[in-house]
């Protein structure tokens, strides 16, 4: 799938409306991550982190760049740039929104906001570890392809959860990050034309 096929399905499937503030709701903090698509050879790539070892929540996962919404963030749009930009060094200009999948609330008490972009290819990476290990593409084609998505279960927080699961080479996207892209999987496939 490329840039325009990607539109024409992503459009068609109307996604949720961007937030142009953070919702103010109690429980769950707010956070917002990049689905970041970049075009190489006509073929669309999604790009992941794999997050830094020592990190007290999610150490080694496999996760979107993304965070934690500040109060001097003016939109969960905002978050998703400015963590993109802290964590991998994409800068903002490189960066297009083009829409927003709906929210996930995690066993870890957040309420993530899955925002999606179109990356320029001719972005550099500037990685920080402290916060993030590697980084890494996966083919869009290969993300949309139901064969490789594998439900497993897990006890959290003294409770049974069904999570989807994608081993891409030598990563395994789990979790939220799975699940998300299981969304917009569903997404663009029931809008195949």
């Amino acid at each position: 799938m490329n840039r325009s096929s990607f539109l024409r399905h992503f459009s068609l499937a109307s996604p949720t409306q961007l937030s142009i503030k953070c919702p103010q709701q109690q429980h769950h903090r707010k956070a917002a991550v990049l689905i970041a698509l970049i075009e190489r050879d006509d073929e669309l790539h999604i790009i992941f982190t794999e997050r830094a070892l020592h990190l007290r929540h999610h150490p080694g996962q496999v996760s979107f760049p993304g965070g934690k919404h500040e109060t001097f963030d003016s939109s969960l749009q905002q978050t998703a740039i400015r963590e993109t930009n802290e964590e991998i060094g994409i800068k903002p200009e490189f960066i297009e929104i083009i829409g927003q999948l709906p929210s996930l609330k995690t066993t870890s008490g957040f309420e993530v906001f899955p925002i999606v972009a179109f990356v320029d290819q001719r972005f550099s990476l500037n990685i920080d570890a402290n916060e993030v290990k590697s980084v890494f593409e996966v083919p869009l084609r290969f993300l949309l392809d139901s064969k490789n998505f594998h439900l497993q279960h897990l006890i959290a927080n003294k409770k049974r959860h069904s999570t989807y699961c994608i081993g891409y080479q030598n990563n395994l996207i789990w979790g939220a990050t799975a699940q998300m892209l299981k969304n917009l999987q569903q997404l663009l496939l029931s809008n195949d034309v």
